[in-house]
């Protein structure tokens, strides 16, 4: 018999906006904070890296677009539409941004982002970050799949997937348009009870 009743919210609207975006311990003295207003000159300098450039879609040229940005983060929070946090040392200014995009709070379901500058690479930054968000958004928020997304031709992102436990599902082909085309891209999962 089929039910007159819809499926329920995996995670009731309001719940994410109820919440203060918190600050989140990463090894190594590293914590994920929400962005401030005073990282505007880290989005700058991030959209000018080759390799952020290269695999991210929005990068900022000016501090006033930055700024921007980062109000959107917070009203984006608000919104339950992403969650984006900031990697840095306690007090300093960001290194590297990582979060939660195309969040679905009803189908229990986002897609990580991240990106690190050069001085914060290399040292499992990307890997612990998103441990930690996983963490966070299957036993805080309450989410049950997360995805992480890649161009075949990023084979780092594919090993920060496979080292923070997140499957390989398959190829999605041209599935997202860089500056150099289409890419195919790599699809990778976390659900609830994997870890």
């Amino acid at each position: 018999m089929i039910s007159d009743s819809p499926v329920p919210a995996v995670v009731p609207a309001g719940r994410m906006a109820g919440m203060e975006q918190p600050v989140l311990g990463l090894p190594g003295g590293l914590e994920l904070r929400p962005w401030q207003l005073s990282d505007a000159d880290v989005l700058v300098t991030a959209g000018r890296d080759p390799a952020i450039h290269r695999w991210n879609r929005l990068p900022e040229e000016t501090p006033e677009g930055a700024r921007r940005r980062i109000e959107r983060m917070h009203e984006r929070w608000r919104a339950e539409r992403s969650a984006i946090w900031a990697v840095a040392r306690p007090g300093r200014e960001a290194m590297g941004l990582i979060g939660w995009g195309d969040i679905d709070l009803a189908g229990g379901s986002a897609e990580i982002v991240y990106w690190l500058l050069p001085a914060a690479r290399g040292g499992g930054v990307a890997v612990e970050g998103t441990k930690r968000l996983g963490e966070w958004a299957l036993n805080d928020l309450g989410l049950h799949r997360l995805r992480l997304c890649h161009s075949v031709a990023n084979p780092a992102s594919c090993r920060v997937a496979d080292k923070a436990g997140y499957s390989f599902e398959g190829t999605m082909r041209s599935a997202l348009l860089h500056a150099d085309g289409w890419h195919d891209q790599h699809l990778h999962a976390l659900v609830q009870g994997d870890a």
